[in-house]
């Protein structure tokens, strides 16, 4: 008969066991998944176009094979940054790893900064959905997708951009993605997305080398037609000094006006938006810019950053 003075160690020993293989990784059970889908797809990949592999084409094929030798990856050319909308990151680990939810993101980072790298970056995610920038309308066979823990209104911290920003360095230098192409979820959605919402800091990014920005110097300087030609009591009448030269005039810089004809539709259309709802459009150029009073109409600010902004992508 075994004493009870053996079992207990034994049985403490196995409970040990038991917590630590289900606390070393929770998703170990997808992680078999994904490892599995991975290599089904390397299997279909390595498939050959021969004439065996082409029998039950009806194309006109040639009597043999010709593989190329100049040849790589597909590569990413857009990274598009959303915010989980969810209470935290487990959440959306959980969210990402349950195949009815049929949604996904190449990477997710925590509060604390950690970073989930949660697929190949050159898998397509299903991540940007139903969207279009420019002429592009499959953003996830072109994008990496980058989720932040973020409930949709709260402050980003501090520690989640400094992650971000190593992160898109790091897949800038890799992928030499352009400046201009690290954008939001709303601006390839704006009818449907918000996110990031107005707390991102899109101008520190920018300053970083992700996204465009305006220089607040050059917005200053713009006046809108309406501002410019309008009465002036200190307008010299030149009329009566045509024969007379005025110094100062050559010393004059007159500022650059925004004609009354501005297209709004064209300049959003030419930084990449889709107009075909245009408020929806012009509400999303102020969330990523101007990121106050977001529910009110262009005013004459809103004008300059759209026209200044618009040169830049041209």
């Amino acid at each position: 008969m075994i004493s009870a003075k053996k079992i207990i160690p034994f049985f403490y020993l196995a409970m040990t066991f038991f917590i630590f293989s289900c606390g070393s990784n929770p998703y170990a059970k997808t992680n078999k998944m994904y490892k599995k889908q991975a290599k089904a797809y390397s299997k279909e990949l390595q498939q050959l176009p021969t004439p065996e592999n082409q029998k039950e084409s009806a194309l006109d094929y040639g009597d043999y094979w010709v593989g190329t030798t100049n040849f790589n990856l597909r590569k990413p050319n857009y990274v598009i940054i959303h915010h989980t909308a969810q209470d935290s990151v487990r959440q959306t680990l959980n969210t990402f790893t349950l195949p009815k939810t049929q949604v996904s993101s190449h990477y997710v980072i925590s509060k604390n900064g950690e970073i989930y790298h949660m697929l190949n970056d050159y898998y397509r995610a299903w991540h940007g959905g139903v969207g279009k920038w420019g002429n592009n309308t499959d953003l996830n066979s072109s994008s990496l997708g980058i989720e932040i823990d973020n409930n949709g209104k709260e402050e980003f911290t501090e520690v989640q951009i400094l992650s971000l920003i190593e992160l898109l360095k790091e897949i800038k230098e890799k992928y030499n993605i352009p400046a201009e192409n690290f954008i939001g979820h709303s601006d390839i959605a704006p009818a449907r997305k918000v996110d990031p919402n107005a707390n991102f800091p899109w101008e520190h990014l920018a300053q970083e080398g992700f996204g465009l920005w305006y220089d607040e110097s050059e917005i200053e300087k713009l006046k809108l037609e309406a501002e410019f030609f309008k009465p002036n009591p200190l307008i010299i009448d030149l009329n009566s000094r045509l024969n007379t030269r005025i110094p100062f005039i050559d010393k004059l810089v007159f500022p650059e006006v925004i004609p009354a004809g501005f297209n709004v539709e064209k300049a959003l259309r030419i930084i990449g938006y889709n107009t075909s709802d245009l408020q929806a459009a012009k509400a999303a150029f102020k969330l990523h810019f101007i990121q106050e009073n977001l529910n009110q109409p262009f005013n004459s600010y809103d004008l300059k950053v759209l026209y200044h902004l618009h040169k830049k992508y041209l």
